[in-house]
């Protein structure tokens, strides 16, 4: 380093280089904090370099700013820092990302350095990871349809381009195969418009971010994927800066490059209990389960930068996931993140150990924009009414396995046990699928009305009597009742 120029005040050096003040020493570490006192001019959210003893060089930013001194979050970890060696550079801007179409197709670490052995993306315009807040006029609404060739989601929970639809796991779970078989299926039916993904993984071991890379690159996805991954041993104050920096990418793409992308994010409880420590280590007053009180507009910060922008072709749908701990929908995190988002892809214990793959429960689910992207002129006209139809009987089955619970399957009708046999068919064949099978969405509403036709005519209230016409497949629900009355 240049020698000071000048020494305002005892711990500080002048870098005539840059002009940047660099602090020597520190009053306190704490955790993944450093606090520095005497600091002028100083922002929040500003970029901080932190130097140890040895020359090596850590990325920080201002947390909290007083008269005084900086509250200093180091995103890479304070191990074998040291009070009195700690050199603090304050850079002057907050942290920002070079953002490039070449990224797809890349490997980088949670604050977007490449980790696949390519070289530093090459690009001039450097982002904000923050963004920029949106203009609500400016926002359009949702619309058209995202294939994931899932049946038990584009049948009926469908996905809408700039929608945000979260995955409600739990432990155990085999929420990471359904969102690589996602990535992997995702399109749109619009060929000639431009689809992309951005990937972000927080707090994964080494073994699933290897699944992950591994999948995407048999299947050939890697090459529109761009994936950022914040690995389980890395210091759990990055996995902050993960998602911001990977909607950075995505609203480039989107918003600049004209591309509809697909952002999935996992596991946002992993990013929400980064967020806990911090705010213990800050010494904040805690909210529900130690949450800090902000959490709901934290998230909203993330979740609000989908959608789409009068002006722009392009769009950003987002798809978090999250694990539900014990299994808890009312949890702090899936609840507040169902406040934000447009519904919930619901994912059920014990469906899972039945053997269903996907397991997603069929009543809890919902995508509430759904009927903006699906219909006549998006997938096919019977679309929503055969949803609506499925969700009913389905419905209707559950009270039948209460009662039958109750009295015995023996002691139910022949209806009720047309409806046993429709449950388990729509079960086996609807919602059970191969972790490799892509199903388009007319092979989807076929197998939904292939369960349907199980049941009589007259059992379909939601539908038209065209629609019945057209795709009732007659003499299945005949047989059906007849196995029924043998029975």
């Amino acid at each position: 380093m240049t020698a000071p120029v000048s020494r305002p005040a005892p711990g500080w050096d002048f870098d005539v280089r840059d002009a940047a003040l660099t602090y020597v020493g520190a009053s306190r570490i704490d955790g993944p904090l450093v606090v520095v006192e005497r600091v002028r001019e100083v922002g929040y959210d500003e970029v901080v370099e932190i130097g140890d003893g040895a020359g090596r060089t850590r990325v920080g930013r201002v947390l909290e700013v007083s008269r005084d001194q900086a509250v200093i979050q180091v995103l890479e970890g304070t191990a074998r820092l040291c009070n009195k060696t700690l050199r603090t550079r304050f850079l002057g801007e907050s942290f920002r990302l070079p953002v490039s179409r070449s990224m797809l197709g890349r490997v980088f670490d949670g604050l977007g350095r490449a980790i696949d052995g390519g070289p530093a993306p090459l690009s001039e315009d450097r982002r904000d990871v923050n963004g920029l807040p949106v203009n609500p006029y400016a926002r359009r609404y949702p619309r058209e349809f995202i294939q994931t060739g899932l049946s038990s989601i584009d049948g009926m929970n469908a996905l809408v381009r700039g929608q945000k639809l979260p995955i409600f796991s739990g432990n155990g779970l085999p929420h990471d195969r359904v969102a690589a078989q996602i990535v992997r299926q995702a399109k749109l039916l619009d060929a000639d418009s431009g689809f992309s993904i951005v990937f972000a993984a927080m707090g994964v071991k080494h073994d699933i971010a290897q699944f992950f890379t591994r999948s995407f690159e048999q299947s050939g996805a890697l090459g529109r994927v761009a994936m950022f991954l914040s690995l389980a041993d890395a210091p759990s104050v990055e996995r902050l800066l993960t998602p911001r920096v990977a909607l950075t990418l995505a609203e480039h793409l989107a918003f600049d490059c004209g591309q509809h992308v697909l952002v999935l994010l996992t596991d946002m409880t992993n990013y929400c209990e980064s967020l806990r420590e911090v705010g213990t280590a800050r010494g904040e007053i805690p909210g529900r389960k130690g949450y800090p009180g902000y959490l709901y507009s934290d998230l909203a910060a993330i979740y609000e930068r989908a959608g789409r922008i009068e002006g722009s072709t392009g769009s950003i749908t987002q798809i978090p996931v999250l694990t539900m701990p014990s299994d808890d929908i009312s949890h702090p995190v899936p609840d507040l993140t169902g406040y934000i988002t447009e519904g919930q892809i619901v994912f059920e214990r014990d469906l899972s150990l039945r053997g269903m793959y996907p397991p997603i429960a069929g009543l809890p689910s919902l995508s509430r924009l759904m009927k903006d992207g699906v219909g006549e002129g998006f997938t096919r006209a019977d679309h929503p009414s055969l949803a609506s139809q499925l969700f009913a009987c389905y419905a209707y089955v559950k009270r039948v396995r209460s009662l039958a619970d109750v009295i015995g399957e023996a002691e139910l009708g022949a209806l009720d046990k047309l409806y046993l046999g429709f449950g388990e068919a729509f079960e086996r064949r609807f919602i059970h699928q191969g972790e490799w099978e892509d199903r388009s969405i007319e092979q989807t509403l076929e197998l939904g009305w292939d369960v349907l036709s199980l049941l009589p005519q007259e059992e379909l209230h939601r539908m038209t009597a065209a629609q019945i016409e057209a795709h009732y497949r007659r003499g299945v629900s005949t047989q059906a009742e007849s196995v029924a009355a043998g029975a």
